[in-house]
């Protein structure tokens, strides 16, 4: 899984984004996939932080900094 360019800003800005439900699902099917590749977590990883969050009402900069915190479990 490759990383993108994009800073911390950039992200939270787009977590806030999908957060807000602004554009429609492919677009924000769309931005939860670069954010997955953006912040180096498995697909679908960003969009459970968002949608079924451990803690209840998690902010946009809350989802990213969960999100930059993943460490993949060597096996």
């Amino acid at each position: 899984m490759a990383r993108v360019l994009l800073t911390r800003e950039a992200a939270v800005l787009l977590v806030q984004q999908v957060m807000q439900a602004e554009g429609g699902d492919e677009e924000s099917s769309r931005v939860l996939d670069r954010l997955d590749r953006a912040l180096g977590c498995p697909s679908g990883y960003v969009s459970g932080l968002i949608f079924w969050p451990e803690r209840p009402e998690p902010t946009a900069a809350d989802v990213v900094e969960q999100a930059l915190a993943y460490r993949p479990v060597a096996l």
